[in-house]
């Protein structure tokens, strides 16, 4: 089995969700303080659309897993901008397919 070009040599990447962030951070300050663990791929903080105001989560990939695990641990319950955060392996979203009332 031949690793994909986007997992490369160092294993599974994964996505983080944070939660309970103050709706002041941003997202280079979240990049730096999962930095610390090592590689990070991408940074989103949910924005409500109409306002464009944070919803107070977001997500964070790192390239590789093992310092995934290592920034969960580390991160969840830290402090950042006041509040404790919420850290942990994103789950996928499953749609199905009864519509919404």
């Amino acid at each position: 089995m031949r690793p994909s070009a986007r997992t490369g040599l160092k294993g599974r990447q994964m996505r983080i969700f944070v939660g309970n962030l103050s709706y002041g951070t941003t997202e280079d300050a979240l990049r730096g303080a999962f930095e610390a663990y090592g590689e990070v791929g991408s940074v989103a903080i949910i924005t409500a659309p109409d306002t464009g105001r944070s919803r107070g989560f977001g997500f964070v990939e790192m390239t590789n897993e093992q310092e995934a695990r290592a920034a969960i641990s580390g991160l969840n319950g830290k402090m950042v901008d006041g509040r404790p955060l919420n850290v942990d392996e994103a789950q996928s979203r499953h749609r199905d397919s009864r519509p919404r009332r």
